[in-house]
């Protein structure tokens, strides 16, 4: 038997260490009731932050879900997407595919995040009150409720050139789209779930209108008479270029699954949405969430669930800001 030496400051030097790692370890865990003792009345001042932005502006849902995607879908949830650029650096936010973002997102954020600080100084994280914020807002127009796990800690940088060709375009072929979900660790039945989120908000007239041009439509998919009305909707738009149609024309502004039902009608709006249809693997998908909107709701909620906790930053990867446009 071999008897080993070990002298007491090696031992007060390796308690330290463990003490260090189980430390660590701890701060690293996601919970959803993170803050229940460092921030009590965190869920309570987003929820009625989140209540009053809807009701004075009722795109808010759909402006801070879109927010929530770009920011998760790249990178991860840090909440890059909402840091302002300077002179220095182009942020995410100021990316050409982020240029769209609806400021309502944003703004609702930034709300929560006043009112959290007066309440609760440097402890709650802008990523995690933009992932409990979209899902209280999704619950206010009618979507699923699912839990949150809690302790995301926000990024320490943000950069436009780290999010080029990450993001879904709304003309990319199915193949590709699947791809792109696929390697962040998406099903195809995920994938369409997610795109349930179309049941409200509304994209810009640039993003269609070329595939409801008279002499292009053909094939594309349109109801003939939708085409037309989105023709007439967005004849303008070259002069104004915010000319925008909700992506749901049948209940614009409730979060159900009237989009799947919508799609194989021929009132699709994007590329991407008839291509759901058209495309054997996700079909079947969209007839299903077309005929039940509970198993719609279930699988949502599955893969918001999946996708807060895509790429998270805790312990000491990150920072909490004490604003969520401005990296400390």
């Amino acid at each position: 038997m071999v008897k080993v030496k070990v002298k007491q400051s090696q031992l007060q030097y390796l308690t330290i260490i463990i003490l260090l790692c189980l430390s660590s370890a701890d701060e690293s865990h996601l919970t959803v009731d993170f803050y229940s003792k460092s921030c009590p009345k965190f869920l309570d001042i987003v929820r009625e932050t989140i209540t009053n932005k809807q009701i004075s502006t009722p795109t808010t849902a759909a402006a801070a879900l879109r927010l929530f995607f770009h920011d998760c879908f790249p990178n991860g949830c840090d909440a890059s997407v909402l840091v302002s650029s300077t002179a220095f650096n182009t942020a995410e936010r100021d990316s050409s595919i982020n240029l769209s973002l609806p400021g309502d997102g944003f703004d609702v954020v930034i709300r929560a995040k006043t009112a959290l600080e007066l309440a609760c100084p440097n402890t709650v994280s802008c990523s995690d009150i933009i992932a409990v914020a979209v899902r209280d807002l999704l619950v206010t127009v009618g979507g699923p409720y699912y839990e949150i796990s809690l302790g995301r800690r926000d990024s320490r940088t943000s950069k436009s050139s780290l999010v080029s060709d990450l993001l879904p375009l709304p003309s990319m072929q199915i193949s590709k789209l699947i791809d792109q979900f696929s390697s962040k660790g998406f099903s195809v039945q995920e994938m369409v779930a997610l795109s349930g989120a179309h049941t409200i908000g509304f994209s810009h007239c640039k993003e269609f209108t070329n595939r409801v041009n008279p002499n292009n439509s053909t094939g594309t998919g349109y109801n003939p008479r939708f085409a037309d009305a989105l023709r007439k909707a967005c004849s303008n738009y070259k002069n104004d270029p915010t000319l925008s149609v909700f992506n749901d024309v049948m209940t614009p502004n409730k979060f159900d699954n009237m989009y799947f039902q919508n799609i194989p009608k021929g009132l699709g709006l994007l590329e991407s949405d008839h291509g759901l249809f058209s495309d054997p693997r996700t079909r079947p998908f969209v007839e299903l969430y077309a005929r039940d909107q509970d198993r719609f709701f279930i699988d949502f909620a599955g893969a918001m669930q999946k996708l807060s906790l895509y790429g998270v930053l805790t312990g000491r990867q990150g920072e909490i800001r004490r604003r969520c446009d401005a990296i400390n």
